[in-house]
């Protein structure tokens, strides 16, 4: 009686890979029954690059030398400023891990 039993399941576990492998195929989907870890699910997603690049606007910084330069410009007198009202960035080898180390 077991003989006839067993046989039945491995019948219908062929039957169920067999059905399992024809619906892969044509819809397109990957068999993977062994269940290994596999990166076909990110592989086939829609690249989104062109669509964030294209979310931004143009930047003119890229072509134009005189916005790079004013930009240089304000951030230079920026750094002055705030090395007149002491809160600039130290000097070499005088910021806080050193403080900490030369405790």
């Amino acid at each position: 009686m077991s003989g006839g039993v067993g046989l039945k399941r491995m019948l219908a576990s062929a039957v169920v890979v067999g059905v399992s492998e024809a619906r892969a195929r044509i819809f397109g989907h990957v068999l993977n029954p062994a269940r290994p870890v596999s990166a076909h699910k990110i592989l086939r997603k829609k690249l989104i690059g062109d669509k964030v690049a294209e979310w931004y606007p143009y930047d003119i910084k890229n072509d134009d030398p005189r916005v790079m330069d004013r930009a240089e410009e304000e951030r230079r007198l920026k750094l002055e400023m705030l090395k007149r009202r002491g809160k600039g960035p130290p000097k070499k080898g005088q910021g806080r891990r050193a403080v900490k180390r030369n405790k």
